[in-house]
Order: C-alpha cells, then sequence, then structure tokens
C-alpha cells in the first residue's frame, strides 16, 4: 500500500506547491516552477494508482460513481490539518493525480502585490467583481485573502460556493457560510448553490469558478437584486474576460448581456505569477475598473482587445493598472528582468513597454529629486 501520507509530509516539508502521482513514476513535487522527484519510495505502479483512488474516495459513493462516470474528479483530503485539492482523472486506463497544497495561514491580502483599489471594492453594495487568470495565477489566494479582509472588516453575511474548500475560514467581524460543490458534498453545482443563495439572505456570494452560462447567469440575477458577487473566470486578460461572459450567450442576446454587464460589473483583475529574481513568485496584476470608458466599450457592437487595452490605460487615475504598467514597475522594482517582462507582452506591444519604463524611469528620479530638496529644506 503506498504512504500518501508520507508522500504528502514530504512534499510540504520541501516547501512543495503541488504533487503529481503518474504510474510508472516517482512522485514528482512542484517547487518554484520546477518538478522535482522523490526517491524515498517506490515508482508507482498501476495498482498503487488504484489504491491510490480508493484512499482519496475513502468509500464516498457518489464520488466513486463521478470518478468512474465522468472520469474526473475534484475534490480535497487533509493531512495534519493541511488541506490539499485534489485533481483525480485517466491516462492510459490508470488514475492519475495532481494535489494542491493550501496553506493554513492565509497571506494578508496587503502582502499580495494586488493593488489597492481591488480591496477598496468590496465595500461596494452591489455589483459583480471577477478574479481571472491561468491555473496557478493565485486566484484562489487572491480571492481567499477579500474573504478574510471583509471578514475582518465588514459586517456582512458572505457565502462562498468552491470545489473543493481550500481556506478554511472562522466567522469575525462577518458571518462566513462555506459551502464545497460536487456530489456528495453541499450542493451538486455551482448554478444551483447560486439560485439557492437568492434565499439565504447573504449580502455577499463568493463564486469559486464560474464555469458556464447557467452559473453566469444566475451571477448576474444576483448582482441585480442588490447583492455582491465576487468570482473567478479561468481567462488571461481582462479583455479575454469580456470576451469570454459575453460569448457565454448566442449572438442574438448579446446585446443585452452587453447592457448588463455595463452597469453591473465593477472590477476585473487579471492575475499572472511569473518567478522573481530571488525565485519567489511575482504576482503581476492588471486591473479594470469598469467606469463610463469602459462600460461605452463594453456597449459596442463590435469590442476589440484594443479597445479595452485603451479603456484600462485611460482610466488609471480612477485604479485601473494595464499590464504593461504592472510589468513595468516590477521590472524597475528590480522583482522582475527585462527579457521576463517582454516575454509578457506581443511584439507590436514592446515599444510601449520600453516606453512606460523610461517614463516610470524619469518619474522615479524626480521624486528622488523632490524628496532630497525636501529634506534639504527641513
Amino acid at each position: 500500500m503506498v504512504d500518501v501520507d508520507k508522500i504528502i509530509r514530504a512534499a510540504i516539508k520541501k516547501g512543495a506547491s503541488d504533487i503529481h502521482l503518474v504510474k510508472g513514476e516517482y512522485p514528482m513535487f512542484r517547487i518554484s516552477k520546477a518538478l522535482i522527484g522523490f526517491d524515498e519510495v517506490d515508482k508507482l505502479k498501476d495498482d498503487d494508482m488504484f489504491e491510490i483512488s480508493d484512499f482519496i474516495i475513502n468509500g464516498n459513493v457518489d464520488k466513486a460513481k463521478m470518478f468512474d462516470e465522468s472520469r474526473k474528479l475534484d475534490t480535497s483530503y487533509v493531512c495534519d490539518g493541511i488541506r490539499l485539492r485534489v485533481n483525480a482523472s485517466f491516462a492510459d486506463e490508470v488514475p492519475v493525480f495532481t494535489m494542491r497544497i493550501i496553506k493554513n495561514e492565509l497571506p494578508p491580502f496587503e502582502s499580495l502585490g494586488v493593488p489597492d483599489i481591488v480591496r477598496r471594492m468590496t465595500y461596494q453594495p452591489q455589483g459583480l467583481i471577477l478574479v481571472t487568470g491561468k491555473t496557478n495565477s493565485g486566484k484562489s489566494t487572491t480571492l481567499s485573502a477579500l474573504v478574510d479582509h471583509i471578514n475582518e472588516t465588514q459586517n456582512k453575511k458572505i457565502l462562498t460556493l468552491e470545489s473543493p474548500i481550500e481556506y478554511m475560514h472562522k466567522s469575525k467581524n462577518s458571518l462566513i457560510i462555506q459551502k464545497e460543490v460536487g456530489p456528495g458534498r453541499d450542493c451538486l453545482t455551482y448554478h444551483d448553490g447560486v439560485k439557492n443563495a437568492l434565499r439565504e439572505d447573504c449580502d455577499i456570494l463568493v463564486i469559486g469558478e464560474i464555469r458556464d452560462k447557467i452559473t453566469m447567469e444566475a451571477a448576474i440575477e444576483m448582482a441585480e437584486s442588490g447583492h455582491l458577487v465576487i468570482g473567478t473566470l479561468h481567462t488571461k486578460s481582462c479583455a479575454e474576460t469580456i470576451d469570454r461572459m459575453i460569448n457565454f450567450y448566442e449572438v442574438r442576446d448579446q446585446a443585452q448581456i452587453k447592457y448588463l454587464l455595463s452597469s453591473l460589473l465593477k472590477l476585473v483583475v487579471s492575475q499572472r505569477l511569473l518567478p522573481g529574481k530571488d525565485d519567489k513568485m511575482v504576482l503581476v496584476p492588471e486591473v479594470m475598473v469598469v467606469d463610463n470608458v469602459v462600460s461605452g466599450v463594453i456597449r459596442r457592437d463590435k469590442i476589440s482587445v484594443s479597445e479595452i487595452e485603451d479603456a484600462i490605460q485611460s482610466g488609471s487615475e480612477r485604479g485601473s493598472v494595464s499590464l504593461i504598467t504592472s510589468l513595468s514597475q516590477l521590472f524597475i522594482q528590480d522583482k522582475l528582468t527585462l527579457d521576463q517582462a517582454k516575454g509578457q507582452v506581443e511584439e507590436k506591444n514592446l515599444e510601449v513597454l520600453n516606453r512606460t519604463i523610461m517614463q516610470l524611469r524619469i518619474k522615479a528620479g524626480r521624486d528622488s529629486m523632490n524628496n532630497m530638496y525636501s529634506n534639504i529644506k527641513k
């Protein structure tokens, strides 16, 4: 029998973020983006993989049925008080597993590198806030840090829908109810959870992932009815987020959804995580505050990426932050290399990146001179 807990404990001790279990290989740990083999156990065999499956499912009939029928499963596991998000699937007719280790202590919002406008937007009485990014971009951490901040500073009823639950929150100044989505859990689907939330007298609804049209429709209905909805989408930029939401709908319905989004959407923050110079991960945020300019762009018949990017740039005084601005600031702060920054933008925008870096350097030099002059006067 494979000692799953031994593997997990070793991964935690080594500071891994993920564990990969694949037949014919040693367990693999993701440590600072690199994959490192754990050879203190034998290479995994076919029988081992099925034993791990039984161990994780732990007799839950609903989970076992879903895994057998859909050939995939998202669930959670706890080892020594440490929670793990577990994804199980099949490869060559044998189960494979990816486990994400969830840190018990949630980092304070201020330490994440997310612009403060995102935190301030949680004081909106109603509307829609979206945290987006590809896999491993820190969405769950940002979302949980926002919930923790609201919990400490506001007196609200917060309902979260997660698959699976990662960070466990305790009610502080707010009342928090966390529901796990999935077979045999608290609600079967995100859509079911959102629809029922309308009858639960919550102030803020947090949706772990808006995956489809029916969940989007329920989230919009929730926001329309006077609630603040915070959710995530698996998109890499603010522009792609708008495009994804609109394209959930048939062409004949898109004018209406554009109108609703232009009035209900308050902010989108799109995240990327890059390895920094000190091997620590660096968050690169793009923030779109939905002001009158952005609302106008969303309502147009045809929306281009460049129009949204221009709208973000024009809204900098209201808190919007373009991807190029974030990359430029992180380069000047010596957190990213120039090659890393250039690698995140399209070739047509390289000149804009260079120009932005130069402008920020000039501004930093000017501010430094002003501070020096002020100190001399004192």
